[in-house]
């Protein structure tokens, strides 16, 4: 079987998602909406501003009335409150964020401004009109599209939206997660290790990650190497969107999850050309979509952050679900050409990406000190100093 490339098993992934997107919504106060993805757009019902306001603490006038003699001082205007008009051949002393009193068509910087004995007020520099104002509606409009459906809500979007005064927004409901691990070498955290056991990090890792993306997360826990005990495991799952697995997920006889699964739905084994997380397994069980991914930690958290998240934020009706990237300099030789895509654990020291030393997939350590992902090509070298593909993890964990 050939090794299917990153690029296919997104867009295929993807196409799933689309498929079956996650329609429902909610509304919830605007304090609960972060991280929420947007189900409704958020279309502005005020101009913001709405009035044209200062800029500076200065001295509102009209331009026409400058023409070099001192102005006397006719209104105080703080923000909050509403001026009355400018009197002519007056100005109006005015702080920052205070409404532009009718008639007043710039405004001066008090740095700017000379305050005579008698209290007027002389202004050397050149003026224009508009200076120093913000004008009405100079960031949205009234029936404006401010953010499209399948925003991913964050502090930036609710400080706009609590801008436009809305208390409350339409989101999507959170995904229902069920997190399965396979093994009976697994154990979790607290309880003691038997021989040939190890701890599983997967669970913790995932279930983290998942709340991070708005989740709900149906902890499946350890599923032991038996037929029946799986399948009532998996006919325990009620109400869920997604069945995600780590470990052992495969189409073989030895498999008991993956027999399980295909009892009551379909499971396909994909072998991918990346590297870490070669076997990826995809299907449904009852009509729940199914995702298998591979189960050393690197080998996790690779594949999950560049196919499984993506898939998530599709289904919830997000449209650029890929992580940003950035060209950076190597800073290592890679001599050895690969016949699959690498991800590389690094970090950015003096502008340039450095691995950690053990690229193993066994190796959940080399996350913890990376910041990033270095995408290397299949059937390619690098000489130090050229450029690839960096993702931060900032990108792929939030």
């Amino acid at each position: 079987m050939s090794l299917l490339p990153v690029e296919e098993a997104l867009a295929r992934l993807l196409a799933q998602a689309a498929a079956t997107p996650i329609g429902e919504c909610e509304i919830v106060p605007l304090a609960d909406a972060d991280g929420r993805v947007l189900a409704e757009a958020l279309i502005a019902s005020l101009d913001l501003p709405p009035w044209p306001n200062s800029a500076m603490d200065g001295y509102a006038l009209c331009l026409a009335d400058c023409m070099g003699e001192p102005l006397s001082v006719s209104q105080r205007i703080l923000a909050g409150q509403a001026p009355g008009p400018l009197q002519p051949r007056t100005c109006a002393r005015i702080f920052t964020g205070a409404p532009l009193p009718p008639g007043a068509d710039c405004v001066e910087m008090q740095e700017n401004a000379e305050v005579l004995a008698d209290g007027r007020v002389r202004f050397g520099e050149p003026l224009r009109a508009g200076q120093n104002v913000r004008p009405q509606g100079q960031e949205t409009r009234v029936g404006e599209l401010v953010l499209a459906a399948g925003t991913r809500l964050g502090p930036v979007e609710l400080g706009l939206a609590a801008s436009l005064g809305r208390a409350e927004l339409a989101v999507r409901r959170r995904p229902r997660v069920a997190v399965l691990s396979t093994g009976d070498e697994l154990v979790e955290p607290g309880l003691p290790l038997g021989p040939g056991q190890i701890y599983n990090s997967n669970r913790s890792l995932l279930c983290a990650w998942l709340r991070r993306l708005g989740c709900t997360v149906v902890d499946g826990g350890i599923l032991a190497d038996d037929l029946q005990r799986t399948r009532d495991a998996l006919a325990a799952l009620a109400d869920v969107d997604l069945i995600l697995s780590t470990g052992g997920v495969s189409v073989g006889e030895a498999d008991f999850l993956g027999q399980v699964l295909q009892e009551d739905g379909e499971l396909t084994l994909w072998k991918l050309a990346i590297k870490p997380g070669k076997p990826l397994t995809c299907g449904h069980y009852r009509g729940v979509p199914v995702i298998g991914l591979p189960g050393n930690p690197a080998s996790t958290l690779v594949t999950f952050g560049l196919l499984a998240r993506p898939y998530l934020l599709r289904r919830l009706g997000v449209l650029d679900v890929e992580p940003l990237a950035v060209q950076v300099p190597a800073g290592f030789a890679w001599s050895k050409a690969g016949k699959r895509r690498e991800y590389l654990r690094a970090r950015l020291e003096g502008g340039r990406a450095v691995l950690y030393p053990n690229q193993s997939s066994g190796v959940l350590r080399s996350a913890a000190w990376a910041d990033g992902l270095v995408e290397v090509l299949e059937d390619r070298t690098y000489a130090e100093g050229e450029l690839l593909r960096f993702i931060p993890l900032s990108e792929l964990l939030g």
